[in-house]
């Protein structure tokens, strides 16, 4: 069976990892696309060599731009890709623009697509990662779901004839890499000092950067925080603060370039929390056992709000410490899997191949 997989933002380099090693396992042959949807170091290539996934076979170099154009110029690339490797699967990932393009290409020239974290749902129309997320689920031949609350979502669209429950394989990736970290600590930034209290922070999605009054909101709620703030710079909060005229590294912020996943790990694992506005970093403060303030109106993890371990605080009205307390002693279900999600997608994308 041969596979390609796209990938293009960090968040599906992540569960690309394990998803590569089982595939390799397994004896299957496993293609690498990378439309260059984030195409820094600190977002991309520190994250194939940390996670020791194998260069892409081919990168598409696509980089920055709007959403049309960006998302046109994966379509061409993407179709040329897939009419010369004649995958049996094109494998997606999550809910970017690589996701949407990815599909689309593949299914306009019959190929099958299998969605991996099929059934999200934020229903939050505002978001392009609502639309990506949903046009692909209703694209795809396949649709590998990381929880019975997606499973849901998808038999509530009518899509429950082509849902697997295979749990979420970005479990997979965390718990490996907490372990392997707590053995052998990575190597941190200059300035990172160690033994002080301090919350992570992450702030990128599009609705809370690219308005300058909601930006300035949110860096003077964190730059009021009791606790520091260790700010992790997306470039596009990097580009949209430059542009907006609005410093980064004031009050309690201490800015730092994006880490590498052992890193982040190895961070958040040795923090007292962490407020962000990524769907991963919640879940991930989740399985790392850190309480998390997410800056979003909804979440489409909604088992670590439920549970009391993650708090939408979209207008940025808690006090950062005191929101972080309170999750700190409560019983935490395991919702994602045990980490072997992986090892169950292979057996699906085996069993529904044609």
């Amino acid at each position: 069976m041969k596979v390609l997989s796209v990938v293009g933002a960090r968040p599906q380099f992540v569960k690309l990892a394990p998803v590569h090693t089982a595939l390799v396992d397994a004896g299957h042959d496993h293609l690498i696309v990378h439309t260059g949807q984030h195409y820094d170091h600190g977002m991309s290539d520190v994250f194939f060599q940390d996670l020791g996934i194998p260069a892409p076979n081919q990168n598409l170099a696509v980089g920055s731009a709007s959403h049309g154009r960006q998302t046109g110029q994966m379509l061409e690339g993407l179709e040329g890709s897939f009419l010369a490797n004649s995958p049996d699967w094109v494998l997606v990932y999550g809910d970017t623009n690589s996701t949407l393009a990815a599909a689309v290409a593949a299914v306009k020239i019959h190929l099958p697509v299998a969605h991996l974290e099929a059934g999200l749902r934020s229903f939050n129309r505002s978001m392009p990662e609502e639309h990506n997320r949903v046009l692909t689920d209703h694209a795809a031949d396949l649709l590998l779901a990381p929880t019975e609350v997606a499973m849901r979502h998808l038999a509530d669209e009518g899509l429950a004839g082509r849902s697997v429950l295979v749990g979420d394989v970005m479990t997979d990736v965390c718990l490996r890499t907490r372990d392997r970290v707590l053995a052998s600590p990575p190597q941190m930034p200059t300035g990172w000092e160690a033994g002080t209290p301090y919350v992570v922070a992450t702030i990128h999605r599009q609705e809370n950067t690219d308005d300058p009054t909601r930006l300035r909101q949110i860096v003077e709620h964190l730059a009021g925080s009791a606790v520091p703030v260790r700010l992790l710079v997306h470039p596009r909060l990097a580009a949209k603060s430059e542009e907006h005229s609005i410093p980064l590294g004031v009050g309690a912020i201490g800015i730092f370039e994006p880490l590498g996943y052992p890193q982040l790990v190895h961070a958040v694992l040795h923090s007292t929390g962490v407020v962000t506005d990524s769907g991963g970093l919640q879940k991930e403060a989740f399985l790392l056992d850190r309480p998390c303030i997410t800056i979003r109106t909804e979440t489409e993890w909604v088992e670590t709000v439920e549970s009391g371990w993650n708090v939408l605080d979209p207008d940025c009205r808690s006090d950062i410490a005191a929101a972080l307390a309170t999750t700190t002693n409560r019983r935490k279900p395991a919702p994602y899997g045990t980490g072997e999600a992986a090892l169950l997608v292979v057996r699906a994308l085996e069993e529904h191949s044609t």
